[in-house]
């Protein structure tokens, strides 16, 4: 081959070549980037699934039961607050880690089971008569959000009595 063709060759490869390499290196980043928030979700699910197996654990604290458990002894109060300690912190770790103000849809649609999860525990009593104490020292925007949400189902629970 002689020097033109060699020439040539290099602008093909600048022109194409190039290009498809930078799309090549920006799709496996996205990829990647998915990959990871994949693994996230999954390793928060897997807490809640590991959450919800200490809650039936303790089936006398009722804390499946939407109505207020009457007669607890302090250790089951200790017990329950305890409970909810942690439930509160993976909330708070799955809003930090996975809640944007503006989500595309795979992430909002991650995100809305773990809204789910929160607005459940939001319509039993026990849950909300201790979430002010819950919350202190927690991150302020997981807060807000979460009082938000708590007071949007009080208000949903008294228009379904009416």
């Amino acid at each position: 081959m002689d020097k033109d063709t060699w020439e040539y060759l290099s602008y093909v490869v600048t022109v194409i070549g190039l290009p498809f390499g930078i799309l090549v290196f920006i799709y496996e980043q996205w990829k990647e980037r998915e990959s990871e928030e994949e693994e996230v979700y999954q390793l928060l699910s897997d807490n809640y699934q590991d959450f919800l197996k200490v809650a039936l654990e303790n089936p006398d604290l009722r804390l499946f039961a939407a109505e207020q458990t009457p007669h607890l002894t302090d250790e089951q109060r200790e017990r329950m607050f305890i409970t909810f300690t942690m439930l509160i912190s993976l909330f708070e770790r799955a809003y930090l880690l996975l809640y944007e103000e503006h989500m595309p849809a795979k992430k909002l649609r991650r995100w809305r089971s773990w809204e789910d999860y929160m607005r459940e525990w939001c319509q039993r009593a026990d849950f909300r008569a201790l979430l002010p104490v819950l919350l202190r020292g927690e991150d302020p925007e997981f807060v807000s959000y979460l009082t938000q949400m708590n007071q949007n189902e009080l208000q949903q629970q008294r228009e379904t009595k009416n």
